[in-house]
């Protein structure tokens, strides 16, 4: 096996099972791991009986520990970087020790694995494999308005905490009442749920049922007139079949994640 310098190494985002045999191996073997609370990566490290020391690597410290990091490899150890959960580097530190790395000459590498965009967008039907991830979302509710405003016409996906997908799901209502988005939590958990529907519904949703564990959201692209008409084709197509406009808004809104309501509308107006 090659090897490097730097191993990136991603780790489950829920469920501990999920960690790949090479990473591992990896954490195993190398001298030193950077990560960002050493209370979380020490449970899995203790799963799996991974007797390597940690240090702690996190978005207040990355730059002081860039040369600490460099003099540990300078003497010829290995080290692995890993977050709290998935991917480092994905909404989590690592970027500014990989390009002080990359411009130094070091071998840096990083090991696949567990990414909580993959496993949700993985089981989310979508019109085509265009989407745009912007990590999280800005704070206020002014920046929120305008960023759904400005991907209107693409499929947005973003992460959410508990305590404020209900406010983020109003501010997206306000701006486009007739959302479709799926929202995913808990995701790899024994209480995973990934919900379709408009954005009214998961509203009144999590009214009710108060959410726990981050959020994965995504923000279907608005429909446009040819959209329109082609949902139209295929309510008539189904219609000439027999089937009832309670059934076809089912099956239609299943399949293509359209809004129910707006499907049995088309129904009962042709």
């Amino acid at each position: 096996m090659k090897e490097y310098d730097f191993y990136i190494v991603p780790t489950p985002i829920g469920n501990l099972g999920d960690i790949t045999l090479r990473a591992i191996e990896v954490l195993k073997s190398v001298d030193l791991i950077a990560c960002e609370d050493s209370r979380v990566t020490q449970k899995l490290l203790n799963h799996y009986d991974i007797r390597t020391k940690c240090l702690s690597y996190h978005k207040y410290n990355e730059r002081e520990r860039v040369e600490q990091i460099i003099k540990t490899l300078e003497e010829g150890q290995k080290m692995a970087l890993v977050s709290d959960a998935g991917t480092p580097l994905i909404c989590d530190p690592g970027s500014v020790i990989v390009k002080e790395l990359r411009s130094r000459g070091f071998k840096v590498t990083s090991l696949p694995g567990a990414n909580a965009i993959a496993t949700f967008l993985s089981q989310i039907s979508r019109e085509d494999e265009q989407f745009s991830f912007i990590g999280f979302l800005p704070k206020t509710e002014q920046k929120i308005q305008k960023l759904v405003t400005d991907y209107e016409d693409k499929d947005l996906v973003f992460y959410e905490s508990p305590n404020r997908i209900l406010q983020t799901l109003n501010i997206i209502k306000a701006v486009r009442p007739d959302a479709q988005i799926a929202a995913g939590r808990e995701l790899t958990k024994m209480f995973e749920e990934v919900l379709v529907d408009n954005v009214e519904n998961l509203i009144k949703h999590f009214e009710e049922n108060i959410p726990k564990g981050e959020f994965v959201v995504l923000v279907y692209r608005a429909q446009n007139e040819s959209d329109d008409k082609t949902i139209t084709d295929k309510v008539k197509l189904l219609q000439n079949k027999g089937f009832s406009p309670k059934d076809i808004s089912v099956i239609l809104s299943e399949l293509y994640n359209l809004n129910k309501n707006k499907i049995y509308k088309i129904c009962i107006n042709k």
